[in-house]
């Protein structure tokens, strides 16, 4: 989004433009959004165009091709100049929610219970609570870590889950993007699956891995997606007196700059000034590089789409063991599938969606090797987008869960997981 939509989409700006109001929460009562097509180059320059216009339009995808659809949020005020676009370029424009904030209201209900479920949405404060009382009640199991700090001095917190040593390792970071919530609900989701599930299949791979989760690894856009903008997707870093935060997924030391990031503070896909510019991403770096050697599996949770991506975004290309992970990811997807009919589509991140440079599984495999590495786009295809509802939480989470023991199985069929163990001892 550009930086006038963005400021005018919230409401926020001051006379001045120098500074904005804090503590009060955006609202988006009578706001539509439209799900459109781009059949052509002419609708792309067009919607790019509206990208532009300002005036509280707000679009949730990046506009960088023809043939795909985007969501675009629509202000009260506009839908007659919409209207009118939409009618003289032959757009296809499909409403998918008449009234935004309604779809914001049913993600934290009035009067909901305290703690952690999975029955809706849960803030930082109560994943890290509950966190806590998971190490509180399974001591024998479970250890703290604390990867870095944010920009604003929250803990990256994670736990590691080993039931014996020399186990190798399952590196699982999610809510890189702020507003994508469906995946911290995933991962603490299977993360309790790990700990008290009687079932065969989940306990065998819980107690023969290492795991090490990460739920939430932008903490400060994630709190502010709870207290001010719930579409909030980079860090919280000031960049510009009004431009704020960097796409933490496009900072990352690999191939950084190469395609679908930019150098606007103000865009949503901003890569930062220079690779590991926000404190996030090199915290996270950071903690990996100190344990790659025992990890044999990386998995990264985003949304949407319903796609599972191997390395890499820069390039279309079958790099490193693309053809294997293909072989792999084909198995996990079809089990995915068999739970709730659930479809995914799989590719590399380029092939599979679009260029994106500067991600974290294009760093993890081609700084270190790691034998597997996937990114999900978890939940949904449809219109729902980054506003999953939260009956839909814990059957992603559980078919997400069934694929990642298929992918944990075929890297121990092809030996992958041992020949970490090697480079380890």
């Amino acid at each position: 989004m550009g930086l006038k939509s963005f400021w005018l989409l919230i409401g926020v700006l001051t006379v001045s433009g120098l500074s904005v109001i804090s503590g009060e929460k955006s609202r988006f009562d009578n706001y539509r959004l439209y799900r459109i097509h781009i059949g052509n180059e002419h609708q792309l320059k067009v919607l790019q165009a509206i990208d532009q216009l300002g005036g509280g339009y707000s679009f949730w995808d990046d506009l960088v091709k023809v043939d795909s659809d985007v969501d675009l949020v629509v202000p009260p005020h506009k839908f007659g100049e919409f209207g009118e676009i939409v009618k003289n370029h032959g757009l296809v424009a499909n409403l998918s929610f008449p009234d935004l904030q309604k779809m914001f209201d049913v993600e934290r209900p009035a009067g909901r219970k305290a703690g952690v479920h999975w029955t809706d949405y849960n803030t930082l404060e109560e994943i890290y609570a509950w966190m806590d009382q998971l190490l509180e009640d399974h001591k024998d199991v479970l250890s703290p870590i604390v990867a870095g700090y944010s920009y604003e001095n929250r803990p990256i917190r994670g736990v590691k889950v080993s039931y014996k040593s020399g186990n190798p390792g399952v590196f699982i970071e999610g809510t890189t993007h702020a507003r994508e919530w469906i995946s911290a609900a995933t991962l603490t989701w299977i993360l309790n699956q790990l700990l008290t599930s009687k079932n065969a299949d989940i306990r065998r791979v819980a107690e023969n891995y290492d795991w090490y989760f990460f739920p939430v690894t932008n903490p400060d856009g994630y709190v502010y997606t709870h207290t001010t903008y719930r579409l909030w997707r980079k860090t919280r870093k000031p960049y510009t007196d009004v431009c704020v935060g960097a796409d933490p997924n496009r900072n990352w030391d690999a191939y950084f700059m190469e395609g679908g990031s930019s150098s606007d503070p103000c865009s949503d896909t901003f890569a930062g000034p220079y690779p590991f510019s926000e404190v996030e991403t090199k915290s996270v770096s950071d903690y990996f590089t100190s344990i790659q050697a025992s990890i044999s599996t990386y998995l990264s949770f985003h949304s949407a789409g319903q796609l599972l991506m191997v390395p890499y975004g820069h390039t279309t290309e079958p790099l490193d063991n693309y053809h294997e992970m293909m072989e792999v990811g084909k198995k996990a997807i079809e089990k995915l599938k068999e739970r709730y009919g659930t479809e995914y589509r799989i590719g590399n991140i380029a092939e599979a969606i679009y260029i994106a440079s500067g991600g974290s599984i294009d760093w993890v495999k081609s700084t270190y090797g790691t034998p597997i590495v996937f990114v999900y786009e978890l939940r949904d295809r449809g219109g729902y987008g980054f506003l999953l509802p939260p009956d839909q939480i814990i059957p992603t989470a559980e078919e997400t869960l069934d694929s990642v023991i298929v992918i944990l199985d075929e890297g121990e069929k092809r030996g992958l997981h041992h020949s970490r163990q090697s480079v380890r001892n």
